[in-house]
């Protein structure tokens, strides 16, 4: 609503003044971001269990001031550290997850729902080029930008530019380039427009199983492979890309394009690959501390997905020099998976990721992958914990995640910023 005239905007500023003063239930309702957006605002969340990105504390709590995580310990410490407290009883605190595979913008996925399910940053890896926005209140989102491709590949070759202008190249799910010249000047710009990673495209089609090659209502499997980059591009875009400080995720499928990426020196792969890959090729990208975003439950009907994901596990199992790591990524953007939080990407991620049986450390490895490692991977080791000075980016459950991971996707309480998205713990009294 526009406001008309100053009066209005005095009275109105006193209300919320006056709201943020008398801090009450109500005040720490559905939607009010009124207190917590207060500079001087304090309050103390207190639970059963609280997860800092890292361990999991019983009977603590979090004491939270504007925007931004001041300090989690034991809940009888804290309470004389701010009168407003809020007591969640058999309850779990956690950080807000962070969603590292998403096609929020390209997909029209409205982000206010996917943070009310939990999810309070995405990494969207393909898609219009943003600058990161969000975070005090609504969905943080990082930008990836297009997807570097080859001329007449992937994903331009299905997805097209729907609707895109033409003098708008960096508007779409995929932008071509021919030579060396062309990469490193998109990769330059990617970076000046916002981008926080470059991804490249490695997929020459065929693999049975990929979500791409139903295309969506879009054309045919390929007869004959897609078109992919040169390997000199790919080392070019790379030895760019690190240069201005980014990381480079490939998007690969197969065994071509997974040597590709290798041979290349990318950083990450976008997906665990749905064809079965090489034994000799999974070895080396552990050797050379390649990052794997999961989205195992997206490909499920891959026929390589599984085998690849418990190879990979086990190999790492083996290697006490790799940095090689799982990060959780579900790939909000497609039809079959949740607009947030996604269980089943969890549960398949603790089954194939354990090699050696799951015990307790083997779920809390899973719960960093969304949080922590997923944080120090985007270069905010602040980010998807709650430390000291980080975001208060905070989501809470009635019961134990940790024995029931469907409870995330129905978060109870969820703060973006410090500022309240969803509290369904309204009946909850604040004790002064």
């Amino acid at each position: 609503m526009e406001i008309k005239t100053d009066q209005f905007k005095i009275t109105t500023q006193l209300t919320i003044l006056a709201l943020a003063f008398t801090f009450s239930l109500n005040g720490f309702a559905q939607g009010d971001s009124t207190a917590a957006s207060a500079g001087n605002h304090c309050y103390v969340l207190s639970a059963q269990r609280v997860f800092d990105g890292f361990e999991l504390h019983e009977n603590a709590a979090v004491l939270v001031k504007g925007n931004q995580i001041a300090q989690v310990g034991d809940a009888s410490q804290l309470k004389g550290l701010c009168n407003r407290k809020i007591k969640l009883g058999d309850a779990t605190i956690l950080p807000g997850f962070i969603e590292t595979h998403a096609h929020i913008t390209f997909q029209n996925i409205p982000g206010d729902k996917v943070l009310q399910h939990g999810i309070t940053t995405v990494r969207d890896t393909g898609g219009p080029l943003l600058k990161p926005m969000g975070g005090n209140g609504s969905l943080r989102i990082l930008s990836a930008g297009p997807i570097i491709q080859a001329v007449d590949g992937y994903p331009l070759n299905i997805f097209g530019h729907h609707g895109t202008p033409a003098h708008d190249k960096y508007g779409t799910i995929g932008v071509a380039v021919a030579t060396i010249e062309e990469a490193e000047k998109i990769v330059t710009d990617l970076v000046a427009g916002g981008s926080t990673v470059i991804r490249i495209s490695l997929e020459p089609g065929g693999e049975v199983g990929a979500p791409w090659m139903s295309n969506h209502g879009h054309g045919e499997i390929p007869q004959t492979p897609w078109p992919l980059l040169s390997l000199d591009i790919i080392k070019a875009i790379v030895t760019k890309a690190h240069a201005l400080n980014r990381k480079v995720a490939a998007h690969v499928g197969e065994n071509t394009g997974v040597e590709l990426a290798l041979d290349g020196g990318v950083d990450e792969w976008s997906h665990i690959p749905c064809a079965e890959i090489r034994d000799d090729l999974l070895h080396r990208a552990v050797e050379q501390d390649v990052t794997f975003v999961t989205t195992v439950d997206t490909l499920s009907a891959c026929t390589g997905i599984h085998a690849n994901t418990h190879k990979l596990a086990h190999i790492m199992s083996h290697n006490t020099l790799t940095k090689s790591k799982f990060i959780y990524g579900s790939e909000i953007g497609h039809d079959n998976v949740p607009w947030g939080i996604n269980a089943e990407e969890l549960v398949l991620m603790l089954n194939l990721t354990s090699p050696d049986g799951i015990d307790f450390n083997d779920v809390l490895r899973v719960f960093m992958s969304a949080t922590s490692e997923a944080g120090k991977h985007l270069n905010n080791p602040l980010l998807g914990t709650l430390m000291k000075h980080a975001p208060a980016d905070i989501i809470a459950v009635r019961g134990n995640p940790f024995e029931r991971f469907k409870l995330l996707e129905y978060p109870d309480l969820v703060i973006s910023g410090g500022r309240i998205i969803v509290n369904d713990f309204k009946k909850n009294k604040i004790r002064n």
